[in-house]
């Protein structure tokens, strides 16, 4: 028996209409989640603020630390998870200690420095996710990216191997006392590519790309602090679905497809709404007025929000789309019928035309023959025979047509040689006489 192949199994599944939704995160996962999740006037009372530092330069301060992590993991190619697991440890640790910064009045500086925090959660990150390096290769990239040179050699001898060794082995232990050795991570990016799986746009590049820039930019952010990861890959979901004109249709029970990934529609506007204050207040931005980054209302109604494609409107669809395609069948039908008709009249035409090649030129509706212009037909007292001798004579033919060419014309036009001429009376029309009818085919009165 004869094996089929790969493409034919692969053909003969059923098709499935909808997919397993992600599933929801474990509940210890996400119980431990929430006690790092804070309101947005909790973050206005960080140690660093209330130790005088400004919050809108703590965030900044912050984005630098996340910053230096992006680029010494760009430098080790360590994959996005790990650099966004890092950049978690950062924000984390900064809600339990204050940051060191430069006071007004000056004094001595107290706290710790962002970039040997970055170091630090970058060293345990790749422990966490197990993308390990080793830790001559972290100093060295950490070296050369806090001097801003790419280019320089460091070696075991040169002092700053040994200040950064130190700073990050020492500050290990404080990060991992601050974090209370919470190593359970989950960042948003394998939970957004599940959502993509879900909703069948994986294979969207547009959408799948403004969704991944979403959630790098969120790291740069206390985004993380605000919302948990879920909440994060929905909302980045939501804003690049607004942003490339995409919908998600309703599960089978209606539900909207928020609520079937179990996240609510105001805490992904909320988190919309922040990253769009971000992009406003960013200090890389250039030459940018404020109020360019659409807002949405958090309490707007879900009926009507853009990235939702209810059961309603599909139905609608396909209610429209049967009714053409019934049109579309009944046009099809009524051309049929014409084609046909049209079919008919030619090959009655063409049997006509065959008879007569003069005849045929006379029917013809691009050529015109004065000779068209004599009633022939019109005068019912005249026999076949005689109209086509006449109309012989009058081409200079000399000769009468022949018997079955008189014949054909004679079924053709409805009459036969024995038959009987119709009275005028009878008929009640008034012929020329052939007398009266002139070479140019004028009757003459």
């Amino acid at each position: 028996m004869p094996s089929a192949s790969h493409s034919q199994l692969r053909l003969s599944r059923p098709p499935t209409p909808f997919r397993e939704p992600p599933p929801l995160p474990n509940e210890l996962i996400a119980l431990a989640e929430q006690q790092w999740l804070f309101t947005e006037s909790e973050l206005l009372r960080t140690p660093s603020c209330l130790a005088g530092l400004d919050p809108i330069k703590e965030r900044e301060l912050r984005g630098k630390g996340v910053n230096f992590i992006l680029q010494v993991g760009i430098m080790l190619k360590l994959p996005q998870i790990t650099l966004a697991t890092a950049s978690i440890f950062l924000h984390r640790l900064f809600m339990r200690q204050p940051m060191e910064f430069e006071k007004p009045g000056g004094g001595p500086r107290l706290g710790l420095h962002y970039y040997s925090v970055a170091a630090t959660s970058l060293f345990l990150a790749t422990k966490v996710e197990e993308n390990c390096r080793k830790m001559k290769e972290l100093v060295v990239a950490c070296v050369k990216v806090a001097q801003k040179n790419p280019s320089k050699t460091v070696d075991e001898q040169d002092k700053e191997y040994w200040k950064w060794k130190d700073t990050i082995l020492q500050m290990e232990d404080t990060l991992l006392e601050a974090v209370c050795f919470d190593l359970s991570v989950d960042p948003p990016y394998k939970i957004l590519f599940e959502f993509l799986v879900y909703f069948r746009e994986e294979e969207n590049k547009k959408l799948r790309n403004a969704a991944w820039a979403f959630v790098n930019d969120s790291c740069l952010t206390m985004l993380c602090l605000l919302f948990s990861s879920r909440t994060i890959a929905a909302s980045a979901l939501y804003a690049a679905a607004k942003h490339c004109g995409a919908r998600f249709r309703d599960d089978v029970n209606g539900r909207p497809w928020w609520e079937v990934v179990g996240i609510q529609l105001r805490d992904m506007r909320r988190a919309c709404n922040y990253m769009a204050d971000v992009y406003e207040n960013s200090p890389l931005k250039v030459g940018a007025d404020g109020g360019i980054y659409e807002r949405t209302p958090e309490d707007g109604d879900e009926l009507f929000a853009k990235t939702r494609q209810r059961l309603d409107d599909i139905n609608a669809g396909t209610d429209s789309q049967d009714m053409d395609r019934a049109d579309s069948t009944v046009s099809n039908a009524g051309s049929d019928l014409s084609m046909k008709k049209r079919k008919r009249d030619s090959e009655g035409e063409a049997s006509y035309d065959g008879t007569n090649e003069a005849q045929g030129q006379r029917n013809s509706r691009t050529s015109h023959d004065p000779i068209d212009d004599i009633p022939w037909g019109g005068d019912f007292t005249v026999t076949s025979d005689e109209r086509e001798g006449k109309r012989s004579k009058h081409e200079g033919n000399g000769t009468d047509a022949p018997a079955n060419q008189s014949a054909d014309q004679n079924h053709a036009n409805g009459t036969t040689a024995s038959e009987e001429p119709i009275k005028e009376e009878e008929k009640g029309l008034q012929s020329p006489k052939l007398e009266d009818v002139s070479e140019e085919g004028e009757v003459e009165p």
